[in-house]
């Protein structure tokens, strides 16, 4: 038996020890960080149970169980259509003592199904959760639930074009010159100050504008969503909110999560008319480049297996689904 305590808890009365435990914890990006997670809740956690508790040594932080619970079923805090990973957060190093106490916690909850989505491949949870569940005799299954394709930067725009395959650097290289010679080119990232109301509302715009699929899912609940959670994130610093422009007009836009040192592409859009220009895909090149000069380690595409990650040279890395019966 373990040591360790578990106090429920909420997101205010956690949020500033929460922080601080994911800067220990293996796993870190900003789909783990209290932020996120509150700012879903409070947009899309209609008729769910929370059950957010600490793992405590004493009064050290040593573990966050973000979950949920609606009829029979408990699950990580958020939806795998907004939420492209979930985890729980454990201290680096803690992971078979903090897991045990977990599964005991877990196992004493009531809930006939679990179902664990969006877990990162290298989270300690694929092995230290499953196998603690299956020594308790709990079937587990696990499958792959979605693709996160990602670029490990290098430290310059020409390492990383050098990176490409000959194909792909001559086509990105081809495109970027056609882009520039159509006119008045212009890429920047809006600044998070008074008028970020309105850039929020033209990359809308743009999204919902780009795709038939896209203007379906941007429901006015998954609006509202967007505009809470983006709006908030921005007030921490977290958010690179940018737009390709020609001939001052804005073509297209992007939302990138800067955390932990890495950007995370969380959604864009385009306006059609440029297609021809493939404003789309040139933007993201330049929110890549972007991240390079600002030292940063990797860029994420999240998920979806759309070509033109790998055009860009990202490689593959998967999230899982663990779920269990009793």
């Amino acid at each position: 038996m373990t040591g360790l305590q578990m106090v429920r808890e909420t997101f205010s009365g956690l949020a500033q020890r929460w922080e601080g435990l994911l800067g220990r914890a293996e796993e870190n990006n900003i789909f783990l960080s209290p932020q996120w997670y509150e700012l879903w809740w409070d947009s899309l956690a209609d008729g769910h149970e929370l059950l957010l508790y600490a793992c405590l040594d004493g009064d050290e932080l040593v573990g966050v169980l973000p979950l949920k619970r609606t009829a029979n079923e408990l699950s990580f805090i958020g939806s795998a259509n907004v939420c492209d990973y979930m985890d729980f957060v454990v201290e680096g190093g803690r992971e078979e003592e903090v897991y045990a106490a977990i599964t005991e916690h877990v196992l004493g909850m009531e809930w006939k199904e679990l179902v664990l989505n969006g877990v990162d491949g290298q989270s300690p949870t694929m092995t230290r959760l499953v196998d603690s569940l299956r020594q308790r005799g709990v079937g587990v299954t696990i499958r792959p639930e979605e693709v996160c394709p990602t670029v490990k930067l290098p430290g310059s725009w020409d390492e990383y074009l050098a990176g490409l395959n000959k194909k792909d650097r001559h086509e990105l290289r081809r495109k970027l010159r056609r882009l520039y010679s159509a006119g008045d080119v212009r890429y920047h990232v809006a600044a998070q100050c008074d008028g970020f109301p309105n850039d929020l509302e033209e990359f809308l715009g743009l999204l919902e504008n780009s795709r038939a699929d896209k203007a379906a899912f941007m429901t006015p609940k998954m609006r509202g969503f967007f505009r809470h959670t983006l709006s908030g994130l921005a007030k921490v610093g977290a958010v690179q909110l940018s737009f390709l422009e020609v001939d001052g007009k804005r073509v297209s836009s992007t939302v990138c999560f800067d955390y932990d040192n890495r950007y995370f592409l969380y959604n864009s859009g385009f306006d059609t008319e440029y297609s021809h220009l493939s404003v789309g895909l040139l933007l993201k090149a330049l929110c890549l480049k972007r991240a390079i000069e600002n030292g940063k380690t990797e860029f994420n595409f999240l998920r979806g297996a759309e070509p033109y990650k790998y055009h860009l040279g990202a490689v593959d890395e998967v999230v899982y689904t663990i779920s269990a019966n009793r």
